[in-house]
This record gives structure tokens, sequence and C-alpha cells, in this order.
């Protein structure tokens, strides 16, 4: 009886483990998405300090010609002057290709990103339009919470060549 009694009770006690296991990553899926909206609304603003709200001071960044810059400051001030610059006027979309918690305090997110609405200077150099006249990129970005906040620890952007297939989500 007693055999029988320990087993509902730990089996009571796994249920709601997991449902509140999955009720958090519910609630972080939510975070993250908005991050990736609040990425979009503040791209197409031009809005360079609150596009790098969520990265981390020390993170990391890859942008599509391969730099490599270190921290939240690098990030905010490379964003502000391809607003003004080669991106400016510039609309992005995002749309989620994957979102995997590796732990409750991690997740990597791949996005698909469209670039439209270039000026008559084009997109950056060695970088391809496609027939839509728009830039893909796939960016992957690393996000750790740190306490109840999401922050970006790694953004890898990679631009799409010509003749590489893309998802049909566009």
């Amino acid at each position: 009886m007693k055999n029988k009694y320990f087993t509902s009770i730990l089996f009571l006690a796994l249920i709601l483990v997991a449902t509140t296991i999955h009720a958090q990553q519910l609630d972080d899926s939510t975070k993250i998405k908005n991050i990736i909206q609040e990425e979009i609304v503040s791209w197409n603003k031009g809005d360079a300090e609150t596009y790098s709200n969520h990265f981390a001071n020390g993170g990391t960044f890859t942008n599509i010609l391969g730099m490599f810059f270190i921290g939240h400051n690098e990030f905010q001030s490379k964003h502000a002057q391809v607003f003004k610059t080669v991106f400016k006027g510039t609309k992005l979309e995002q749309k989620i290709i994957s979102l995997n918690f590796i732990h409750p305090t991690v997740a990597i997110v791949e996005t698909l990103c469209i670039l439209s609405e270039f000026s008559k200077n084009g997109p950056p150099k060695g970088t391809f339009l496609d027939n839509k006249g728009r830039l893909l990129t796939r960016l992957l970005q690393v996000m750790k919470k740190d306490k109840k906040d999401w922050k970006i620890v790694t953004y890898h952007n990679v631009d799409i060549k010509p003749g590489i297939p893309v998802p049909e989500l566009l």
C-alpha cells in the first residue's frame, strides 16, 4: 500500500513539475517572440537604441559581411551607422524558423530575415538581392535569461547567396 501511495505522489509531483516547466517555457517563448517583434519595429523606424535594447553588454555580433564585434555599445553604434547609410529606409521582416530552449535560461532562435525597400545604391557590396529585390539572411541569436529578462549574447547574421533554397515563408 505504501508503494502505491508513494508512486501516486511521485507521479503527481512529476506532472506538476512538467506543467510548471511547460508554462514557464510558454511565457519565455512569448518574451522572446516579443523581442523579435521589437527588432522588426525598431529596424523599420531606424531606431538603433531600441533595436539594441536586449543585446548583452558582453554579447558578440557578426554581421552579414563577416565583421565581428563585442559589446552592447558596438552593436548599437554599428546599427546606428547602417540605419543612416546602407540600410536607411529599409523594411525588415523576420520569420522564426526555430526556437529551442537548450536550458531553462538559454534559447537559440533562428530567423529568416527579409530586407526590402533599398535605396538606388542597393544592398551592401558582396550581398545579393533575390528576384523580388530583397536581401535574405539567416539570423541566429543565442539568448540568455538574466533574472526575468532575456539578453542576446550572440548575434550571427549570414546573407543567403543566390541559388540557395529558401523556405516558402516569404
